[in-house]
């Protein structure tokens, strides 16, 4: 069987159609598209399920790629370092979410890039959790940090650490409301205040609404700003209500700056996974930083 069909597979698959595995590969799609009905022919099976956008695998297509992407990723490591390079010289590419990524797994990362035991080099990306495991997939990452499981065989998934999100405002408005944790049936007392969010739909909002006031929220967003240490700085400086992980703000609680407007008995959560291509934990590098990722969390709570 021919390892250049077997890595345009490979590569298709992950990126779940034609199109896009061209552009990856640097080839055209009708090469693509010839390279897969080769391969097909040689197995007698078909891989995939042409759709009209994209492609799915067949169950064949499923089980081939789980038995052949790992050693495939191996072979790709060993051309693009040679041989007789020591793992420790190796760069591994990180994606996740941005102020997660920044505030804790590159701080631990960092750290063990300086390790004389094992350095490597590093490479950070930042996106939402579609974009990191579609990135993961296709070969731009080694690694991901998600708030969402992925589904498959293809990619394999830990539990990392949970986040606890915390309502916060400057002092002015828990002063105004006259409660630092109002009764869930008052949750209609927090309406009227303006909300800062990172996107119109009030995801963090929401999910706290949700689940400690078994409602929604009554207020669209005051402030939206993409980054949650810009809402941090917002609601710092007085814009409104924030709904923030508690790691996130613990410093600006600690100096007075923000103050926490509800402290419900179980507060919401969100959970994180360290994600990888199945197989690539075998490799040195990426093993070394999904472990040290993993040690660091036990202790961030």
């Amino acid at each position: 069987m021919d390892l250049a069909l077997l890595r345009t597979f490979v590569t298709v698959h992950r990126a779940g159609s034609f199109t896009r595995a061209a552009a990856l590969l640097g080839l055209s799609q009708p090469a693509v598209t010839s390279q897969i009905r080769t391969l097909e022919r040689q197995l007698g099976r078909p891989l995939f399920l042409r759709q009209a956008r994209g492609v799915t695998p067949t169950t064949m297509g499923d089980e081939l790629a789980h038995k052949a992407a790992p050693h495939l990723d191996a072979l790709v490591e060993i051309a693009e370092t040679g041989p007789d390079n020591d793992a420790s010289l190796r760069t591994l590419h990180l994606a996740g979410p941005p102020e997660f990524t920044a505030e804790r797994a590159l701080p631990a990362l960092t750290e063990l890039t300086g390790d004389d035991g094992q350095p490597f080099a590093l490479r950070a990306s930042f996106g939402n959790a579609e974009e990191t495991l579609e990135g993961l997939a296709a070969g731009h990452h080694d690694l991901a940090i998600s708030t969402a499981r992925p589904r498959g065989a293809l990619l394999t998934a830990t539990t990392l650490c949970d986040e606890e999100h915390i309502l916060v405002a400057a002092p002015r408005w828990a002063e105004r409301i006259g409660s630092a944790n109002p009764d869930p049936k008052d949750a209609p007392a927090l309406d009227d205040l303006p909300l800062i969010e990172v996107h119109e739909s009030l995801p963090f909002v929401s999910r706290y609404w949700a689940s400690v006031f078994d409602s929604r929220p009554a207020a669209s967003g005051t402030v939206i700003v993409p980054d949650l240490r810009a809402v941090l700085a917002c609601a710092g400086a007085g814009a409104g209500l924030a709904v923030l992980p508690r790691y996130l703000c613990a410093l600006a609680l600690e100096r007075g700056e923000v103050v926490p407007l509800h402290e419900p008995t179980v507060p919401p959560l969100r959970t994180y996974f360290l994600v990888v291509r199945t197989g690539t934990l075998a490799m040195p590098h990426i093993a070394r930083a999904h472990e040290w990722l993993h040690r660091a969390a036990t202790v961030w709570g």
